[in-house]
């Protein structure tokens, strides 16, 4: 007899198939990753040291539209790193 979990996983199953990705798909998605955090990691740096500058320089507006101008682009790039995952999952294994 098969317990509530394993009929759940089944239907879960039916209604969305889990997809098969190969090595090469793998790799790509680990280098787009890779990708991703460098460039996140660049634009916090430089953005933070513009923060910390306006600050320390008592312009806490000016600060605080870095900040927000950081989180979007994050934000962008995640959206892109996303977008070129998914590319690489719907190509045929």
């Amino acid at each position: 007899m098969k317990s509530a979990y394993e009929l759940a996983m089944e239907r879960l199953e039916k209604a969305a198939p889990t997809q098969k990705i190969s090595e090469e798909q793998k790799r790509a998605i680990a280098e787009i990753d890779s990708q991703f955090k460098a460039k996140t990691a660049e634009r916090e740096l430089f953005l933070t040291g513009q923060i910390k500058a306006a600050r320390e320089s008592g312009q806490y507006g000016e600060a605080e539209s870095i900040e927000k101008q950081l989180a979007m682009e994050v934000r962008r790039l995640k959206e892109d790193c996303e977008e070129k995952k998914e590319q690489i999952r719907k190509q045929n294994p």
